[in-house]
């Protein structure tokens, strides 16, 4: 989307830009690729950063107000995002208008799945799913370095207040630490 030049831009908007830019960091962090195993591809992209946007959303949850105001306008930077980018790409109005529903069923399916897992503390769950969504493979112990991850990232939002997560980004573990991680019963 083309932003309006002589529209000023007030702090919220600017907090929620830099929350977004911090979570787009941390999808983008080469040890995801190199050694978890993320392909490096467009679906390999979206499908880190929907897991990332994910675990701030479920931080946000837990926090009192105004943390589910910010959870409400990170969805709708990160959306707006994708529909630039579709744009960026060349689709067109009709294109974007049914491609947008598809990411939209799609990060939303993810969202579920990642929560039921964490929230249950299922390993085998969070690594099927992740097998599946992140990795686009039908085997789970392909994301067990992956899944363990997610976990340690998940539990280290848990312990971060919100005034550090708008002004620092989420703090998450070195995907690296991660690889070859072996499968836990």
């Amino acid at each position: 989307m083309i932003r309006n030049p002589f529209r000023r831009e007030d702090s919220r908007e600017r907090a929620i830009r830099a929350l977004h830019s911090r979570v787009n960091a941390g999808a983008r962090v080469p040890a995801l690729y190199l050694d978890l195993g993320v392909p490096d591809t467009v679906e390999g992209r979206f499908e880190t950063l929907c897991l990332h946007v994910v675990l701030v959303l479920r931080h946000l949850r837990r926090l009192p107000a105004p943390a589910a105001d910010i959870a409400q306008d990170l969805v709708n930077s990160v959306f707006e995002q994708l529909d630039s980018s579709l744009r960026e790409l060349g689709v067109g109005d009709m294109g974007v208008s049914k491609r947008m529903k598809k990411l939209a069923q799609a990060f939303y399916g993810r969202a579920a799945a990642y929560d039921a897992a964490l929230d249950a503390g299922d390993a085998d769950a969070l690594a099927a799913s992740l097998a599946r969504n992140v990795l686009a493979r039908d085997e789970p112990e392909a994301a067990r370095g992956l899944a363990a991850y997610v976990g340690a990232a998940d539990a280290g939002l848990a312990a971060t207040d919100l005034d550090v997560l708008m002004a620092e980004g989420p703090v998450l573990p070195d995907p690296a630490r991660f690889a070859g991680t072996a499968a836990r019963s």
